[in-house]
């Protein structure tokens, strides 16, 4: 029966009835493929917008047309023909795109190489939309070689990285201007070492001043941090190793500054600081509402600290704009915003307990607290440089989802939820810059986004820019039970937010077999009302063949319900959070419908180590588990994340012993499957390769599968998604048989 089954999870075309879902119909068909419109780029300080689109022709490549936004009347501003190169029969494929200020040119990026997780390195061409001229930048640089070009203000220059040092390049005549010189695999200008990109998403690293006179940037000397050598086996003859620039907990990391330099060329000002560089983080830098000052944050390594400085580029000289603080850990500020001229500017901080905006004036003073009250601010989407109004993303009621509000920070009046009540689930905007539009990705659970056009502050829905109608139609047909949210309630006053999938044709008489998708790390939140994609549809197979499928977000997690539910698992990463998810479980298991002999749980990343501390942990209460690029040891994983959430080694060593799972490797009991990429550049290899060590010392049977050269998102690769899920269906199967039994 359990070979008929795979058989009939494998078929993709063969299978005639289009409510039930096979892998090769999530994973190989293309049929619940969503293609997102645009990018979009407001024009005319918001009046208008472009976006890529094919041709009417039905040619090869995309060209930007332009709508405007009230009217909606399109027309074509680049075709085709005027991105194709001299000499060539195709044309540009635009990645990305740019216009200048004045929109007289326009920067495409294109031919784009991952460095890491993201394609931020490839080629650039300039494109005058007066005179047709098409050119690359670079000069004689080699293909994709070039990172973050942009305009200057005046759009008559582009500032880019390559080889680690910054250029710059005259819009109209080519003349390239090399601004630093001492770029290396060590010295590191204008961009980021592994460790910034991943834990501060940081990787565009100079900004142009506003009059176009300099470029502040980053440098970062990371000659002490020590390579880590990733083994590649399969590529060549003989095995080579790739060398990652990776700080382990504990380990030095790279020392990072500040400089200005003059945009025409010259010696570089730094901006001088007090202590230890390399025991210091700059997460963030701007300029300063002027052209006459930057401002950074700056934190110490303990991540406890952020002090945002103000520096002068004239003279090196710094003041302290203001310094938050926690007993726990602070997070980076992306709500800085300047108004008022630059007089003032908004900042977030947990401070009173819950995320909320406040306002500085650049000279000092108390601080103005302009959102207050018992919820958090996730992210502010705009403030207007008059400093009148503020647009801001919360969920004061239901943590699982996000709406557009916003507030007067003039007048003050109580803050106004601009999202309508009927459109419940996930927003994101993109809001013009004159404020009088938005674009809205609306989602929920189970349900594919839509993309529109609001009028703001109404919210009229102007224009429906994505209706995504092929795969919402596709989706709708899929046979599904019941759905919903919950809460488990697991004593000491602490209620964990959930969701569960219930099987089609759910017989409450019968009990179940239960599958739990778990995170539980503080940089994410499972239990979220938004469109799932391929995960979402996979789960639903599973719940088509009888399996219960659940989430439950623990204390720790990235939810908008304050700062002590989220600071509570500090200096215990591992250990808090499996405590609450098996309490939660064991309320699970008394659901009368849930067969408790079968219950399953499986993540990835950290849901992958989550998943090894409980079936390690509590191995009682899961009979299977199934852990994707886990981390087993807690000290093998990156200094700038794990310091965050658990303090320094050196002051919380048995911390770091107790949160790691392959501490508990002789508790194995049931099923296991424990998957790796051995490419992993983010989780090492080598983390699981310890635990493997674990478990053979305690004479403990698992089952193991490696992805050759794979990184985290064990991706690369025809057919790699497709045969990791199938992998993790057939474990499934296999080991918790699937359907209901009676009670």
């Amino acid at each position: 029966m359990i070979f008929s089954l795979l058989m009939l999870l494998a078929a993709g075309t063969a299978a005639t009835d289009t409510s039930l879902l096979t892998l090769d119909r999530i994973f190989a068909s293309g049929e619940f493929s969503s293609h997102p419109p645009g990018p979009f780029e407001w024009v005319d300080g918001g009046k208008g917008y472009t976006s890529l689109e094919r041709p009417a022709d039905g040619g090869t490549g995309r060209e930007i047309v332009r709508y405007d936004a009230a009217t909606g009347l399109r027309s074509v501003l680049v075709p085709i023909s005027r991105l194709t190169p001299a000499g060539s029969a195709t044309p540009v494929a635009i990645e990305q795109y740019a216009w200048s200020g004045d929109q007289s040119r326009l920067l495409i990026f294109t031919n784009s190489r991952r460095v890491w997780r993201q394609n931020t390195r490839g080629d650039y061409w300039l494109l005058g939309m007066s005179d047709g001229t098409l050119r690359k930048l670079g000069g004689d640089a080699p293909p994709s070689s070039l990172m973050f070009a942009k305009f200057s203000p005046d759009g008559r220059r582009v500032a880019y990285v390559r080889g680690n040092n910054i250029y710059t390049e005259d819009a109209a005549t080519g003349r390239i201007v090399q601004l630093t010189h001492d770029g290396s695999t060590t010295i590191i200008n204008g961009t980021f070492d592994w460790v910034y990109e991943e834990e501060f998403s940081l990787r565009d690293g100079f900004r142009w001043s506003p009059d176009g006179s300099s470029i502040a940037y980053w440098q970062l000397d990371a000659a002490a941090v020590r390579d880590f050598l990733l083994i590649n086996d399969t590529d060549s003859l003989y095995s080579f190793t790739i060398p990652v620039q990776y700080p382990k907990v504990g380990t030095a990391l790279s020392s990072c500054r500040v400089g200005v330099v003059s945009s025409t060329g010259g010696p570089t000002r730094w901006i001088e600081l007090p202590g230890n560089p390399a025991e210091h983080y700059i997460p963030r830098m701007d300029w300063a509402g002027n052209s006459s000052a930057i401002a950074f944050q700056r934190m110490n390594r303990l991540q406890d600290t952020n002090r945002l400085v103000l520096a002068d580029v004239r003279t090196g000289s710094t003041r302290t704009l203001l310094e938050d603080t926690d007993s726990t850990w602070v997070e980076v500020v992306d709500d800085l915003r300047w108004m008022d001229g630059g007089r003032r500017f908004t900042w977030m901080s947990e401070r009173d307990g819950w995320k909320h905006l406040y306002r500085y004036d650049r000279e000092g003073g108390a601080a103005e607290l302009l959102t207050a009250g018992p919820y958090d601010v996730e992210a502010v989407v705009r403030a207007d440089t008059g400093g009148r109004w503020v647009y801001f993303i919360a969920s004061p009621e239901n943590p699982a989802q996000r709406y557009l509000y916003r507030l007067s920070a003039a007048a003050r009046p109580a803050v106004e939820r601009i999202t309508p009540a009927d459109e419940p689930g996930t927003h994101r905007y993109d809001i013009a810059p004159d404020g009088a539009w938005a674009i809205d990705t609306w989602s929920r659970f189970g349900v594919p986004p839509v993309v529109n056009l609001v009028s703001l502050p109404d919210h009229r829905i102007v224009r429906v820019l994505a209706p995504n109608r092929a795969l919402r139609e596709n989706v709708a047909r899929l046979r599904h039970g019941e759905f919903s949210f919950f809460r488990v309630d697991i004593g000491g006053g602490v209620q964990l937010d959930g969701w569960k999938m219930l099987p089609p044709g759910f017989d409450p008489e019968k009990r179940y077999p239960v599958l739990q998708h778990i995170y539980g790390e503080p940089a994410g939140q499972t239990v979220a009302d938004r469109w799932g994609g391929s995960q979402y549809l996979w789960h639903l197979m599973l719940t088509q063949q009888g399996y219960i499928v659940i989430s439950i977000d623990n204390r720790g997690t990235a939810a908008p319900r304050g700062r002590l539910w989220r600071r509570s698992i500090y200096r215990q990463i591992g250990i808090l959070a499996s405590a609450d998810q098996a309490a939660a479980i064991r309320e699970v298991r008394t659901w009368p419908f849930v067969d408790s002999a079968r219950i399953g749980i499986w993540g990835w990343s950290g849901g992958g180590s989550m998943t090894l501390n409980m079936i390690l942990r509590y191995p009682s209460l899961y009979q299977t588990g199934m852990a994707v690029a886990p981390v087993p040891d807690q000290r093998l994983y990156d200094a700038t994340y794990q310091e965050r959430y658990m303090g320094l080694l050196s002051g919380n060593g048995e911390g770091y012993r107790l949160g790691s799972p392959v501490t508990f490797a002789d508790s194995l009991r049931g099923n296991l499957l424990l998957v790796h990429g051995t490419g992993d550049d983010n989780v090492h290899y080598q983390g699981s390769e310890r635990l493997i060590n674990a478990f053979i010392r305690a004479g403990k049977q698992f089952t193991m599968m490696a992805y050759p050269n794979r990184s985290h998102g064990i991706f690369e690769g025809t057919g790699t998604t497709r045969h990791l899920y199938g992998l993790l269906t057939e474990y499934l199967i296999a080991h918790m048989m699937p359907g209901p039994v009676p009670r």
